[in-house]
């Protein structure tokens, strides 16, 4: 009897065996869309949100299509962070071991020896991951060979367009072969990016995995009111009371990151801050320290909410709500991964009113909740005067619908129907009650 769902593809027996040892059984929705049309040759556009199993999707039959005995490029992976790039890198090795004859793949990042890479090419691998400036300027020095490869994939493409690499990815596209399969996934489909995908992507299929909620079902969205309290107080009274697994605290700026974790660290927390303004080598190393589990809590930007997959975070705090909002479900998505429970605690302003709105009208359910001496206590909703008012407007536009004027009026007829609208609206009013 199989093991694994993933026996329909016809993958070659290692992948089988890698996939076992991973814990797969069944395709994700995105994994049975992507791995076909990548097995025939195809090129796909692919919009998901995180924690899809977006990664495996492509990884996967790349893999089946390596030829082990041809050693050259055979296809190109670009992210946009290095992170990323790593940890795309490393599910690759986890697939490869398994594999009787060697299957090579190279990482290619910023902040590390590019004259001691471009040393280490004479012999070029069979599959490319990296960032696409490093990859860029390998294909630049001729040390790296990419017209060999058959399939690109730009990962992550619309954070890509933000932090400028896609005229990277350009031109590495321009060197490859006119047969290129090109994969582009990503969260969004900004109307910069349209250009890109019209110059590489001739009539592409259009994936869209509409996600079955916002966020993950096991999240609890906590709300949690500022009242003019100190954030960062606030804040660390929350990690104290959670006393989290591992959780990670978001701020939308590098100042703020850095004042936050100053912030934390002054009142005894041993805190990893992650932004893009450390140094390849310091964010190696926070990296690798998370990883080991020398930290329970991190301080990030948003540059850490796309992609990168830091296992056990029970706890996501949103120190404040990310100006576009499709961040919130990028931060949120690092909690209740495969299948596990987890938090998201917003401090919340007044200023925050409408961004929330919005949230609730994507399907976001906040619980309204303080701490007080240290204990988690409910506390009135927001909007709790706004919802009364509506809910009585409600009742009596219901009641009034209900109680018809006579065709043959009798004197006190008006008293009679008035009567009988409040006897239905206090009626309403305890149905409403009940339900509570």
């Amino acid at each position: 009897m199989s093991t694994t769902k993933f026996d329909r593809y016809n993958l070659k027996p290692f992948i089988i065996k890698a996939v076992e040892e991973l814990g797969f059984y069944e395709p994700t929705e995105i994994q049975a869309k992507v791995m076909p049309l990548i097995l025939k040759g195809e090129s796909a556009i692919g919009q998901s949100q995180t924690g899809t199993g977006k990664t495996h999707s492509y990884l996967l039959p790349i893999m089946q299509k390596i030829e082990p005995e041809k050693q050259q490029v055979q296809a190109v992976i670009t992210a946009p962070t290095r992170e990323l790039a790593t940890q795309i890198h490393q599910e690759i090795l986890k697939v490869a071991k398994h594999s009787e004859t060697e299957i090579t793949s190279r990482l290619f990042i910023g902040g590390t020896d590019k004259q001691r890479t471009i040393e280490k090419l004479k012999a070029q691998p069979h599959i490319v991951v990296g960032t696409p400036g490093r990859i860029n300027d390998l294909v630049q020095e001729q040390a790296l060979v990419v017209y060999t490869a058959t399939t690109l994939i730009v990962d992550e493409a619309d954070l890509m367009l933000d932090m400028g690499f896609i005229e990277d990815v350009d031109q590495i596209a321009a060197r490859m072969t006119k047969n290129l399969n090109i994969f582009v996934f990503s969260a969004t489909i900004p109307e910069k990016l349209k250009p890109f995908l019209k110059k590489y992507l001739e009539n592409p299929t259009f994936i869209q995995i509409e996600p079955k909620q916002l966020t993950a079902a096991k999240i609890e969205h906590i709300l949690i009111p500022s009242r003019h309290r100190d954030k960062v107080t606030t804040v660390y009274e929350a990690l104290k009371s959670f006393n989290p697994y591992l959780a990670i605290v978001f701020t939308n700026t590098k100042q703020k990151c850095d004042e936050v974790v100053a912030g934390l660290s002054n009142r005894g927390l041993k805190v990893a801050k992650l932004h893009g303004g450390l140094t390849p080598r310091e964010r190696k190393k926070v990296m690798k320290q998370i990883l080991d589990l020398e930290y329970q809590y991190i301080v990030a930007t948003d540059l850490a909410a796309r992609g990168i997959d830091i296992k056990g975070i029970s706890h996501v705090i949103n120190y404040e709500l990310p100006t576009d909002l499709d961040f919130y479900v990028h931060r949120v998505g690092r909690t209740a991964r495969a299948g596990y429970s987890g938090i998201a605690l917003t401090v919340y302003e007044t200023s925050d009113e409408d961004a929330l709105n919005q949230l609730e009208k994507l399907g976001v359910e906040f619980k309204n909740m303080d701490l007080k001496n240290g204990e988690w206590v409910a506390i009135d909703d927001r909007n709790r005067r706004k919802k009364r008012t509506r809910q009585a407007d409600e009742i009596d536009a219901k009641a009034k619908s209900l109680v018809q004027k006579p065709k043959k009026v009798k004197p006190g007829y008006k008293k009679k129907m008035n009567r009988e609208v409040e006897s239905i609206k206090k009626r309403e009013r305890r149905i409403k009650s009940k339900k509570r």
